[in-house]
């Protein structure tokens, strides 16, 4: 008989909104006298597991704040950890490989980050007994005991691993650390190699710069230089390509790349699949239910896993955890031309401090979608802005006489409102085309400030779209979002242009997100934080081939699943296409 477990999401759970513990009076036990479900010392509420029946009743909580899951029956043994009672339970965990990169492939909330710490011995495990402060060694070996992951805890008992870990949330270092870059990184730097990353992380001109005084992108190359500075043999890195443009995610898959040797071990998580399938030589992939449970799959070569990982299915584990195959078209779709511009510019000049952005001749028609690409830091953004008429040009003309609706790239919110309250009626008008693909419903009942970022991402973009607009600008819809929810958003943001005959600008960094999404491309090129050009928009193979062109590399499309995949440099296919000026697909 398979295992049931009973998750409560103490964040969702609010008994104060919902009629006084509503759970409590429709659970079937409950009716009969006995207390499955009660109130508990926080108010919250607890569920007890031995008396539970798997009704199905009290998981139509209206803040889907309530799981009851039949966990496969492998999984018989306690989790390796458990977080309080009716908690996220994680039931076992990737394993680093000498030599090799290994990634982590998942969705948000499923234990990524919880499984990272534990094998770097930031967290410890309580092996499902939430009572307990610590489990020691001796306790921990024998869980894993006849598997590799028991010499693994055993080297790290024996101080022969020494674990090295760069944090997911790099923009809390400027409250832990004070001074500037390189007081830092001189700081930890036990390797003594403290000029080879500075240079090859390109971060000469920021070493005089006060901690408190950088961008996120900058925050995240210094956290990976002080991690990589440390003397360990295995390295954990938690997504470190956040905040990085796609030229910055290139040179940092290279340099994470090129730590691995015989004796060193690494580990990352990356939602962005480009990058991951760069970056690494196998993946694991981990499933279950967001905010209830995580299982870690067998390592795969790491084409193999993304392919699974599209495909929803683990042929090995018979585990479907995926209604749905994700697809990509398998070449690059020529959509034909409206006649009715919607916005068109020319000559646009804008000088922001010392930076100037320019423009070429453009326009968008009526139902595009426009993908827009370029370093940080050269002018995407003041770009929009104009569009968005937050922003005036100095020169030049925008002619356009339409409703625009923007989303800007920093969201913060410290509203007690409620998503509900939010998004207004978006929430009746557009509920097949945003409500339900965006996964917005369990979400109407929270409170504005109580929404993690990749849930504010997806309440924003829905607030942004459900607009009374003819255009749409969208700054980085992709970011705090994992690789399924991309997917999800930016076929959701194609398909809404589709069916109401709106038009979509939108800037983000990953390439698989903007080729998955976009008809054209605006391409941006000059000097970040001197002067930037916006060129285009371009078909999409014209665009693809223009910026590739800037960053030397080359695409190609996965034979099964049809995905992009960057060319190995100077590889047979790499020359191939580059001789043939083809740089988007072969």
């Amino acid at each position: 008989m398979a295992k049931r477990i009973a998750v409560v999401e103490r964040d969702k759970c609010h008994p104060e909104r919902c009629g006084n513990y509503w759970c409590k009076g429709a659970c079937p036990v409950n009716r009969t006298g006995a207390e499955c479900i009660d109130k508990g010392s926080d108010s919250k509420v607890v569920i007890d597991e031995s008396l539970c029946t798997g009704c199905g009743i009290c998981v139509k909580c209206p803040f889907d704040a309530l799981h009851i899951i039949n966990l496969p029956s492998e999984l018989e043994k306690d989790p390796i950890h458990q977080y309080g009672e009716n908690g996220f339970r994680l039931y076992n965990l990737p394993m680093p490989t000498f030599g090799k990169v290994v990634g982590i492939l998942g969705r948000n909330g499923i234990g990524k980050s919880t499984a990272l710490q534990i094998l770097a011995g930031i967290l410890d495990p309580n092996l499902g007994d939430i009572t307990s402060k610590k489990i020691d060694f001796k306790k921990l070996i024998e869980y894993f005991k006849g598997t590799e992951t028991q010499k693994f805890f055993e080297k790290l008992r024996d101080g022969k691993i020494k674990a090295a870990f760069k944090p997911q949330q790099v923009d809390m270092i400027p409250k832990t650390q004070k001074g500037t870059v390189k007081q830092l990184l001189k700081k930890v730097d036990e390797r003594k190699i403290f000029d080879e990353v500075v240079e090859e992380l390109d971060l000469q001109n920021i070493l005089d710069t006060d901690i408190d005084k950088i961008s996120g992108g900058e925050l995240q190359r210094i956290a990976i230089a002080a991690t990589a500075m440390k003397k360990a043999n295995v390295y954990f890195f938690d997504e470190p390509t956040s905040y990085l443009d796609i030229k910055q995610r290139l040179n940092v898959s290279k340099f994470i790349k090129n730590m691995s040797n015989e004796d060193t071990a690494i580990i990352i998580i990356e939602h962005d699949l480009l990058i991951l399938d760069h970056m690494t030589d196998l993946v694991q992939i981990m499933y279950g239910k967001e905010g209830a449970y995580g299982i870690v799959s067998l390592p795969k070569s790491t084409r193999t896993a993304i392919n699974v990982y599209l495909d929803g299915f683990l042929k090995e584990e018979n585990v479907r955890f995926r209604d749905k195959t994700i697809k990509f078209s398998g070449r690059p779709v020529i959509k034909k031309k409206k006649d009715q511009v919607l916005v068109s510019w020319d000559g646009l000049s804008k000088k922001v401090g010392k930076f100037t952005i320019t423009s070429e001749k453009g326009e968008v028609y009526k139902t595009d979608v426009v993908g827009i690409l370029g370093e940080n830091g050269i002018g995407k953004t003041s770009f929009v802005r104009i569009l968005a008429k937050d922003l005036k040009a100095d020169s030049g003309k925008v002619n356009e006489n339409i409703k625009v609706s923007y989303k800007p790239q920093y969201l913060e919110t410290n509203s007690d409102e409620l998503v509900m309250g939010f998004l207004g009626t978006t929430v009746q008008k557009f509920d097949v085309q945003l409500m339900r693909p965006l996964q917005i419903k369990p979400l109407l009942l929270k409170k504005m400030k109580e929404l993690s970022g990749g849930e504010l991402q997806r309440v924003v973009i829905a607030k942004a779209l459900g607009e009374d607009a003819d255009l749409f600008l969208l700054d980085e819809p992709s970011a705090y979002l994992d690789v399924e929810q991309r997917l999800v958003v930016s076929k959701a943001i194609s398909d809404f242009m589709e069916q109401t005959g709106k038009s979509c600008l939108t800037v983000d960094h990953d390439l698989l997100f903007l080729d998955y999404l976009s008809d054209d491309l605006l391409v941006f090129d000059g000097k970040p934080a001197e002067s930037g050009i916006c060129e285009g928009p371009f078909t999409m193979k014209e665009g693809m081939n223009l910026f590739l062109t800037k960053l030397n590399i080359s695409l190609r499309r996965d034979p099964e699943s049809k995905r992009p995949r960057i060319n190995k440099q100077d590889s047979v296919k790499d020359r191939e296409q580059k001789s043939k000026g083809n740089l988007y697909y072969s």
